[in-house]
């Protein structure tokens, strides 16, 4: 992950709620949108005009993560206004977190928002235990690792199926790869009996897809 600041009075009083994105414009226009923007969910963000943004690299990067190696400062951004669903529902009985590490951003921001005494489930999975991201409420998180012993292409699918939670539904925000996404709203509605509702889902990526890579 790059952490990158977009600062600027025109950032001050944005309104913005913890789990939304903006679309930023990381390539030229011209030769169209596919490779010209990127959806990145916000950090952090204070009304002094700063924004924060955390860009996940990858080993043959795409246009975004192109941008972020290369963006340096005092250089001019553009980018839509924060939109998106995948924000608190307050009113919820609990919070459910299950997602990557490319939802790492938007759980990030979902969770220093929500109250102490809010009561916290998460299963997030990364490659390895050094790629963790710094995250609110870290007793209350649920680590599984893709090339850690013991686990297989379906660990964080497994791993939900053990989690200890409530009889009664709660909250889901659930996000990161496409499918994961689809089987873990998949288990919580026809395994758990959660209804739909209690359920946000946002694919972030898939593979091989352009403008979720």
């Amino acid at each position: 992950m790059r952490r990158i600041r977009i600062a600027g009075e025109s950032l001050r009083d944005l309104d913005w709620s913890p789990g939304q994105h903006i679309r930023l414009r990381v390539g030229d226009l011209v030769h169209g949108f596919r490779d010209a923007l990127r959806t990145y969910s916000i950090w952090d963000y204070d009304n002094r005009g700063r924004l924060d943004l955390c860009v996940f690299d990858h080993p043959e990067p795409g246009p975004g993560a192109r941008w972020s190696r290369q963006v340096r400062i005092g250089q001019q951004v553009a980018f839509t206004h924060p939109e998106g669903r995948l924000v608190i529902q307050e009113n919820a009985p609990y919070h459910l977190f299950v997602g990557d590490e490319t939802a790492s951003a938007a759980f990030g921001a979902m969770l220093r928002a929500l109250p102490t005494s809010a009561r916290v489930y998460a299963v997030l999975e990364v490659d390895t235990p050094e790629d963790r991201p710094r995250l609110p409420r870290a007793s209350e998180l649920t680590w599984v690792y893709r090339n850690a012993a013991l686990t297989g292409p379906d660990s964080l699918a497994d791993a939900l199926h053990m989690l200890d939670l409530p009889t009664e539904p709660g909250m889901a925000y659930i996000a990161g790869e496409a499918r994961t996404c689809q089987a873990t709203r998949r288990h919580l509605v026809h395994d758990r009996g959660w209804p739909r509702k209690s359920t946000i889902v946002k694919p972030f990526w898939a593979p091989g897809k352009h403008g979720l890579d």
